[in-house]
């Protein structure tokens, strides 16, 4: 969710219960905005939290101008003193998704790989690649993962120009109540995978400015998102069940959306078997 608007954000997603003390409001309300100035970002987003077991990490996300291009994402363990993360590669996330459990709240940490065999190892060692994964690595790639599996936008909030460039669309007024309580009005903000899978008969009815990204209604598992309307029924709330946390929201007929994670950082691989 936008930085600027980050109070009365929080408040629209706060139906699950989660959320941040009057404290580190207070002290993210400033310091994202010095992390905007410091490192030049077009736009900050308040990412989320990922609760450790010793601490908790705050991450914060800065776009350039190009709304799709690779982000650069921050954490904090205080809220006011902000390190860049390295980029993500999909050997991080290769290694990432070995491992499970809490995460320990602490940078430096390193974990072992405990299901590797030793010629597996002795490749990585000659490789002069270690067999430890550090908890910054981890931490980069799963937000990484959570950002392709559940990062989301309305339908025509964003609009893809023609030389491929991703920007903000300043005539977007917000969803209609009808179309805001649908799962095919929302887009994953990542990659398309199923549109590219498309025949042109089905791309006929698609509008390439709007519709250049994959809709939530065929999401795998079915029914792994909920859709609420809260707040006397003006805000509709979607939550993930596939990484428990993830909450989206929309005022309807409004610019606000925006979506936050506040949970332990670990998917929810019994979602197939609680359907």
């Amino acid at each position: 969710m936008d930085a600027a608007s980050l109070p009365a954000a929080l408040e629209l997603a706060a139906g699950g219960g989660a959320g941040l003390s009057p404290e580190k409001r207070a002290v993210l309300g400033s310091s994202l905005l010095l992390l905007q100035r410091d490192y030049r970002f077009d736009r900050v987003w308040f990412w989320g939290c990922i609760q450790g077991v010793r601490g908790a990490y705050y991450i914060a996300e800065g776009l350039g101008p190009d709304r799709a291009a690779p982000r650069s994402r921050l954490y904090s363990l205080n809220c006011v003193e902000w390190s860049l993360l390295p980029p993500v590669t999909k050997e991080m996330i290769a290694q990432a998704e070995q491992l499970t459990g809490r995460f320990q709240g602490d940078p430096s940490f390193a974990y072992e790989f405990s299901e590797i065999n030793a010629e597996d190892a002795e490749k990585l060692i000659e490789g002069g690649k270690e067999i430890s994964i550090k908890e910054e690595i981890r931490l980069v790639a799963t937000i990484e993962q959570i950002d392709r599996a559940v990062g989301i936008i309305p339908r025509g909030a964003f609009v893809k120009t023609p030389l491929q460039s991703v920007h903000e669309n300043r005539n977007f007024e917000g969803l209609s109540f009808t179309e805001a309580k649908k799962l095919s009005s929302y887009f994953h903000f990542t990659e398309p995978v199923n549109l590219k899978n498309k025949t042109l008969l089905e791309k006929a009815d698609l509008d390439p400015s709007t519709d250049f990204l994959d809709s939530l209604e065929h999401d795998v598992p079915q029914g792994s998102w909920t859709v609420q309307l809260e707040k006397g029924g003006t805000v509709v709330v979607l939550r993930s069940l596939l990484w428990l946390g993830l909450t989206f929201y929309h005022v309807p007929m409004t610019k606000q959306y925006g979506y936050i994670y506040f949970g332990n950082g670990e998917k929810n691989l019994d979602l197939p078997f609680m359907l």
